[in-house]
């Protein structure tokens, strides 16, 4: 049996990044590159990966962040973006409003509320980070807190991006009534 290594060869990086180039035009780039971004990074560093100039970068960048899909830290010296969460949240949002009946929605908003009533009885609070995971003796015990609470995080945001979604399943694709 060969020994598995999780690094692809350079010659595959650099296809794909080629292929990348040429199917993606620069704005597309940048945009894929942000996504990736969680760290207010300089424009520079992002041209860098998008593989482009930093001037296309930044020009492209402060289009995002117009769009709001981007924050940017004009105050710092180089300029710093990072992607902006809220954003990707309402898209997601958007797409289950999309995807799902209105029924659909507050059934699975139902069935998370319950899940997490669960998790606030186990652990008797409503606050999943006011659990300590390290106070076990074992580390299975450690191991299976830390999932738990893992899924309680992710059972929370859930249940606000289902809710976002209700609220624009019923109002038509807006936030508000018209």
């Amino acid at each position: 049996m060969s020994d598995f290594d999780p690094t692809p060869p350079a010659e595959a990086v650099d296809e794909v990044r080629h292929r990348w180039h040429e199917s993606t035009d620069t704005f597309g780039r940048v945009y894929d590159t942000i996504l990736g971004i969680t760290d207010p990074t300089p424009y520079s560093e992002i041209a860098e990966i998008a593989d482009c100039s930093p001037n296309a970068a930044k020009k492209h960048l402060e289009r995002l962040a117009e769009m709001g899909i981007v924050h940017a830290d004009r105050e710092s010296r180089p300029a710093r973006y990072e992607r902006n969460d809220g954003y990707l949240e309402w898209q997601e949002a958007s797409r289950l409003a999309q995807e799902l009946s209105l029924e659909e929605i507050i059934e699975r908003v139902r069935q998370l509320e319950d899940r997490q009533d669960e998790f606030e009885e186990r652990f008797e609070t409503t606050d999943p980070a006011s659990v300590s995971v390290f106070d076990q003796d074992d580390h299975d015990l450690i191991h299976e807190r830390m999932d738990a609470i893992s899924e309680w995080e992710s059972i929370d945001r859930d249940i606000r991006l289902y809710d976002l979604a209700r609220q624009l399943a019923q109002n038509d694709g807006h936030l508000l009534p018209a």
